[in-house]
């Protein structure tokens, strides 16, 4: 099926993902984005490895490397800074490929210069909406309102991803009364700190257990100063009327009010407080997921990566999933002759994967050994086994990883 045209809505992390992988693989692709201009928005997010094998075969992994931290370890500490659990990651686990730390924005520039590069500039329309889109015939038809000029623009294809999303308009085509997404009850608070490295100077720590927790990991290397840039979580559970609603990367945060809150969480090892107090700036919005759906594709249009499985931020794997997507995509579209059977066969296998994670990070996916310690030993501990067994550490880190797709023996089998 190489040449086909296949459009792309949305120029997020997935979208341009899905682009470059489509390209490499022959077909012909425009990404539509509804933004008029694509921002280094959002703060840090975490690539495991079987995300960096896809784009290391994109060949992205050298400037990945240059933007970001090679994640050494992570490690899972009580309300008290008492440590429950560590393991190495990335190639300090044996994986083939690293674990990274970075940016958002970074990164999804990266991605967008890369599209640039090797398929044009031309190929990306920014402040293209999308109204509506449809089978027709032996093809799509996609309708965008240009927001240069408010015109509509009708624009035909072989088939389109919905790459659109936690509020996907294609999903909304399909799905028009499923409202709007599930809130946890818990709010996210995201900033970014200028801070001495801590631990090794690459891990990822996550502290407290459901209803407050704190994670905090590098994004850069150590400047000349010995100083690094910190990215940072602190969830909060409220009640159903402080849902916002809306997830807004924009929607800053009360910065006093969150220090009553961790105002006693300084560990020898961080100083959780000042990194708080240190944030230039603190942004809120509610962590929120949908329900798995029973169909992604219909005929010639599919789903892919938010706009299909919107997760909580739990076991970072939000970003991953949505380049796994693609990777799978492009997979079925080049294994078959005929493009409905190729996107039915992505859903059937992508689905499945995926409905497993979401529903297992709303159960706290492998964080759930912190909400364990939590309820086991709210006053801390002595000795760490006496309230929960290496064995069962171990059983919940191993089922979060089969069950996520980034078992170390079967991942490293592949190319």
């Amino acid at each position: 099926m190489k040449g086909k045209k296949i459009l792309i809505a949305g120029g997020g992390i997935g979208g341009l993902t899905t682009a470059l992988s489509l390209h490499k693989a022959g077909f012909d692709v425009a990404v539509y984005e509804s933004t008029t201009e694509i921002k280094p928005l959002g703060v840090g997010i975490n690539l495991l490895p079987h995300a960096v094998r896809v784009l290391t075969n994109l060949g992205l992994q050298e400037a990945l490397s240059e933007v970001a931290i090679a994640t050494r370890e992570l490690i899972y500490f009580n309300r008290f800074g008492q440590e429950i659990w560590g393991e190495p990651r990335g190639m300090f686990a044996g994986y083939h490929w690293p674990q990274f730390s970075v940016h958002r924005g970074t990164f999804q520039m990266l991605l967008l210069q890369k599209v640039k590069d090797i398929i044009g500039t031309e190929r990306i329309f920014t402040g293209h909406h999308l109204l509506s889109c449809e089978n027709k015939g032996d093809g799509v038809s996609a309708i965008f309102i240009d927001k240069r000029n408010d015109s509509q623009l009708t624009v035909k294809g072989d088939a389109l991803i919905g790459a659109d999303g936690i509020h996907s308009i294609v999903r909304k085509q399909f799905y028009p009364v499923e409202g709007i997404p599930k809130f946890s009850g818990i709010i996210l608070h995201r900033g970014t700190t200028v801070a001495k490295p801590f631990l090794s100077g690459s891990s990822m720590i996550m502290a407290g257990s459901r209803s407050k927790k704190f994670v905090a990991y590098p994004i850069t290397q150590p400047d000349t100063n010995g100083m690094q840039l910190i990215n940072w979580i602190a969830d909060l559970q409220v009640g159903e009327e402080e849902n916002m609603i809306v997830r807004d990367w924009n929607r800053r945060a009360d910065k006093e009010k969150l220090l009553k809150h961790f105002n006693s969480w300084e560990f020898s090892w961080l100083d959780i407080p000042s990194l708080i107090n240190n944030s230039e700036a603190i942004y809120e919005f509610p962590m929120s997921d949908r329900d798995p759906l029973p169909q992604w594709s219909f005929g010639r249009i599919t789903l892919l990566g938010d706009a299909a499985h919107p997760m909580y931020p739990i076991g970072s794997n939000g970003a991953s999933q949505a380049i796994l997507d693609a990777d799978y995509l492009t997979e079925y579209l080049q294994r078959y002759d005929d493009i409905e059977a190729a996107l039915k066969e992505y859903e059937a296998v992508r689905r499945l994967a995926t409905t497993s994670i979401v529903l297992q990070n709303r159960k706290m996916g492998p964080e759930e050994v912190m909400q364990i310690v939590e309820d086991r030993a709210p006053d801390g501990f002595d000795n760490l086994h006496d309230v929960i067994s290496r064995e069962e550490l171990e059983a919940i880190s191993a089922r979060y990883k089969k069950i996520a797709g980034f078992e170390i023996e079967s991942l490293n089998q592949k190319q």
